[in-house]
């Protein structure tokens, strides 16, 4: 039901584009607090597996999640967005109960398997639903503000719950996950009450899931021959596939094992991850804080070789050094991720289908990320934990080193003109307010976000 003219010309949103908006800041919010986020190395290890084990989990979560973002496209096409939504919700809720059942191997296999069957239901329907329902209202004009503000809920609720962790743990050790699967119970409620949409609903709508279907794939063999014909598109790509593998590897898989390793209690691991997920906040929106005299490219290698500075500082440090440098870790991640994502984006095609090369770019990324973790698991099982550390650090500005190399050498021309390194572009390219999808990529407003980091 639409609001009275009066109301709507005041607010610019009649009251179903408010109720969905609403709904979507719950949604978002409860489904992504994941309260054991800054203890599930400790709480594996106190259930008695190994470090092979735990990063062997860790390593198959990468796979499955690369092989789930395939189909699940296809799959919200078929039975809507909404409906992909109470989906994966009811999916992540039952993950999270999965410890609490059984705090074995087996039961934190099928966890993390779980997980990435539910964030990839979910990915992208999130984003999908909310603009076909503000463009259903006409008022599309307010998506890019719902998106960031939605954003914007789910790190500040992080940063409030996450220092809490460690003390509910000591009164009742599953907390975190119980906590998490009562937030992702609550998601399932924000999904239900979620108002049906003309053209979210899948099929029932104008009946064209089949022919997406089609279309998905041809824009997937036209996406990976763009790939093999462009060697910028593909060295863009790898260039980025040391920020994401790092910084997952570190903020993830690595950080309670720095942190234990210092001696930094576990009961503070949640504040520490509280404070690195402010400085990657904070960073990550402004990147129009670098220097214009450097081009994107030059920005993404220097920030790239701050990330694996820190890593490397890390092992020469005391516990306070630790904390201070994961935080500059974290803000290096934040001011990275954009300029990186806008690089990608330049170097994409006008005709290339954008979203499908997006979610190329995502899934070399955990694929590469998977490796990692196994290699990580081994090192820390061996008492390495230094030597992982330096190597990372190491190969990553091998890595950077070829890639100057190849840039220097003429192998692979630069398109004109350079961009800037806050996200905006030079002219005849769109300004950054052109409206995009989830992350501000232009163009894909209603297809599936695949990097969710």
């Amino acid at each position: 039901m639409r609001a009275a003219p009066g109301k709507q010309a005041a607010t610019g949103l009649t009251d179903t584009a408010r109720r969905i908006i609403r709904l979507n800041y719950g949604f978002q919010l409860l489904f992504n607090l994941l309260w054991w986020m800054p203890v599930f190395y400790a709480y594996q290890k106190a259930a008695g597996l190994s470090d092979g084990q735990i990063f062997g989990i860790q390593s198959i979560y990468y796979v499955a999640f690369c092989l789930f973002e395939i189909p699940t496209g296809l799959i919200a096409d078929r039975i809507g967005t909404r409906n992909c939504l109470r989906a994966g919700a009811v999916v992540m809720t039952a993950a999270n109960l999965a410890p609490v059942v059984s705090a074995s191997y087996t039961g934190f296999l099928v966890h993390f398997l779980a997980i990435a069957a539910g964030r990839s239901l979910t990915s992208g329907a999130a984003s999908a639903y909310l603009y076909d329902g503000l463009r259903a209202e006409k008022c599309d004009d307010h998506y890019l503000k719902a998106e960031g503000t939605a954003r914007a809920l789910g790190l500040v609720a992080k940063v409030v719950c996450w220092p809490l962790v460690g003390p509910l743990m000591a009164v009742a050790h599953p907390t975190p996950y119980v906590l998490s699967a009562a937030s992702a119970a609550g998601s399932v409620i924000c999904a239900v009450a979620l108002p049906r949409i003309a053209g979210a609903d899948g099929r029932t709508e104008n009946g064209e899931a089949g022919r997406r279907g089609g279309a998905f794939l041809r824009d997937a063999g036209t996406a990976l021959r763009c790939v093999a014909s462009s060697r910028w598109l593909a060295l863009v790509m790898v260039q980025g596939v040391a920020i994401f593998t790092l910084s997952r590897i570190c903020q993830v898989n690595l950080f309670q094992p720095i942190l234990l390793d210092h001696g930094i209690a576990e009961a503070s691991h949640g504040g520490v991850m509280a404070a690195m997920t402010v400085a990657e906040a904070v960073a990550s929106a402004r990147p129009q804080w670098l220097s214009r005299r450097l081009p994107p490219v030059a920005w993404v290698s220097i920030l790239s070789l701050a990330l694996a500075g820190s890593l490397a500082a890390m092992t020469l440090g005391g516990p306070w050094a630790v904390v201070v440098l994961l935080c500059v870790f974290a803000a290096a991640t934040g001011f990275a991720y954009p300029v990186q994502r806008k690089l990608v984006n330049d170097a994409v095609p006008a005709d290339a289908p954008r979203a499908t090369l997006l979610s190329v770019e995502s899934i070399v990324d955990r694929a590469v990320c998977a490796l990692a973790a196994i290699a990580a698991g081994a090192y820390l099982a061996a008492g390495r934990l230094d030597a992982l550390l330096w190597h990372s650090a190491i190969a990553t500005a091998v890595l950077l080193g070829i890639f100057q190399l190849l840039l220097r050498s003429g192998m692979v021309r630069r398109p004109e003109p350079s961009r800037e390194p806050g996200g905006r572009a030079a002219p005849p390219d769109p300004p950054a307010g052109t409206p995009a999808g989830a992350g501000g990529r232009p163009g894909t407003e209603r297809i599936r976000a695949r990097r969710p980091r």
